[in-house]
């Protein structure tokens, strides 16, 4: 697999987005807790997959919205998924 990657205004963009791994979701540690499935961080210039697990709601009532990638004329971005009420 090839990944061409540069950072503008601290952002990092890639040609080719990297392949996410697959993850097998074992039992939640409670039923508060929600599965976060994909979720990618930049780090040294490159996206690591940091998805595939449980995250508990900061807040009773919040909701987590996916990630997912924005496509520009530099290439692909991950937005990260948040947290909202």
């Amino acid at each position: 697999m090839s990944c061409s990657i540069f950072s503008a205004t601290a952002q990092t963009y890639v040609h080719d987005r990297p392949q996410r791994p697959e993850v097998t979701r074992g039992e939640a540690p409670s039923p508060q807790h929600v599965w976060v499935n994909e979720d990618w961080h930049a780090r040294g210039g490159k996206y690591e997959f940091t998805g595939g697990h449980y995250a508990k709601p900061p807040h009773h009532g919040y909701k987590y919205s996916e990630g997912h990638w924005n496509h520009s004329s530099h290439g692909d971005s991950w937005k990260s998924g948040s947290w909202h009420k």
